[in-house]
């Protein structure tokens, strides 16, 4: 592949995650039937070895539909690293957690492997902890 069409299936790739992690909904084309996923938690970690696997576990340990806020992008020789943060509504409180992602872009667009570091899930008590302490330096 060309340098353009690797840009355009990175990009393809992001905007596909960015709508699964927010929806719920699986995109076309989102993971390689084959995906190897490794997802590290504060005090965990589970590895998943195809794309239906990997669906699954998210529905699992995730399922609730929220918003994501990219804090970054970087296209690498393989693919992608993303951070972001998601929040979500469930049980009456609003939570919230930060994850970065590496993935790898297989040439027909799809995610082939992902490596999954999540700060863990934040309830409200957390967060409102976190503020009274802490005092971040970029939002």
């Amino acid at each position: 592949m060309t340098g353009v069409a690797v840009r355009a299936e990175v990009d393809a790739a992001v905007a596909r995650l960015v709508e699964w992690l927010e929806t719920g909904s699986v995109p076309d084309g989102l993971l390689a039937a084959d995906c190897f996923a490794d997802l590290s938690l504060p005090h965990w970690r589970r590895q998943f070895g195809s794309g239906a696997a990997t669906i699954a576990a998210r529905r699992e340990l995730h399922p609730y539909a929220g918003t994501v806020r990219v804090e970054r992008v970087d296209r690498t020789a393989a693919g992608f690293v993303i951070a972001f943060e998601e929040r979500w509504r469930d049980g009456g409180q609003d939570w919230y957690c930060r994850e970065q992602i590496a993935a790898d872009v297989g040439p027909a667009g799809e995610i082939s492997e992902l490596r999954v570091y999540c700060t863990g899930d934040w309830d409200e008590a957390l967060q409102a902890l976190h503020t009274a302490e802490v005092r971040l330096l970029r939002p």
